[in-house]
């Protein structure tokens, strides 16, 4: 049984912990707001630029489209763009978009598929590399990013092309969590290479508008696809930036609330152990007097 010492360095130590995560809890509810706006902001971007693409897509008479829409006709080599969060202590943020990228890995491996990772942040390369170590082409961190920015994703969707047009994969999905709210986080897989287009939809009894387009439409193609890629992967970036302050928001919270009842029922074990200890000596006095 611990002693009354072990007790007290045990609450003193929970109580430490309890601050930790109370002062992380605030720090993340702090920040949620701001991703949270700014993950909402890009939502309307990027739908808009999907309806631009499958507009220009669907008024193409002829021509050859372009690769990235087109794609190489095969699909024997997936490459998964995994995009994670770079800290931990937040629930199963991390872990949820990682099992979703393992299932699809696995379950294409079992077809005879081949499956590649592109991994950005440092959370979901640490799992992955567990079981896919060597199908690990690529890790992109963020920590040292103060503020995600348009050039982040850039930089990520240029090195996906260029290994695209290497021949180094035939399919691109992206895989991130979309903020719903804040005990809710959705993993998302989204195929980005070839792009899925959807046909836009018609307004009932509405006649549906020509358009001329100058240049042709595969060369305004060719300049929006390679940067609708980049606005598809900032807006995961920044999908997953408010889903992690939310995710941390939680756990800190029950983290807080588990360290509480911890306390609770420390302090009762350490005061039935004192009341017990003091009972013994009186006993032991007491008996002692009556002997003499």
């Amino acid at each position: 049984m611990a002693s009354l010492k072990d007790m007290r360095v045990r609450i003193a130590s929970t109580k430490a912990t309890q601050k930790i995560t109370k002062a992380m809890q605030m720090v993340a509810a702090s920040k949620l707001r701001r991703a949270q706006l700014a993950a909402e902001a890009a939502r309307p971007y990027a739908e808009r630029m999907d309806a631009v693409i499958a507009n220009i897509a669907g008024a193409m008479t002829g021509g050859v489209s372009p690769v990235l829409m087109a794609g190489t006709g095969n699909d024997k080599v997936h490459l998964f763009l995994v995009c994670t969060g770079e800290r931990g202590l937040s629930g199963a943020f991390n872990s949820s978009i990682v099992r979703l990228a393992r299932e699809r890995a696995l379950a294409l491996m079992n077809q005879g598929k081949q499956v590649k990772f592109f991994c950005v942040g440092r959370k979901g390369y640490e799992q992955l590399r567990r079981t896919f170590d060597k199908q690990i082409i690529e890790h992109v961190e963020l920590r040292s990013v103060r503020q995600l920015g348009f050039v982040n994703a850039d930089d990520i969707a240029k090195k996906v092309i260029a290994r695209f047009h290497a021949g180094e994969f035939d399919i691109c999905s992206l895989f991130y969590s979309r903020f719903k709210s804040v005990i809710a986080q959705v993993p998302t897989a989204q195929q980005i290479i070839p792009l899925v287009v959807e046909a836009p939809k018609a307004a009932a009894n509405s006649p549906t508008p020509a358009y001329d387009y100058e240049p042709a439409e595969d060369e305004i193609l060719d300049t929006l696809l390679p940067r609708n890629l980049a606005v598809q992967i900032f807006r995961a970036l920044l999908e997953n930036n408010a889903s992690f302050y939310g995710a941390q928001m939680s756990a800190m919270d029950n983290a807080t609330r588990n360290a509480g009842d911890m306390i609770r029922k420390q302090t009762l074990i350490y005061n039935r152990t004192r009341q017990a200890m003091i009972t013994k000596e009186l006993i032991e006095i007491i008996s002692g007097a009556e002997a003499i």
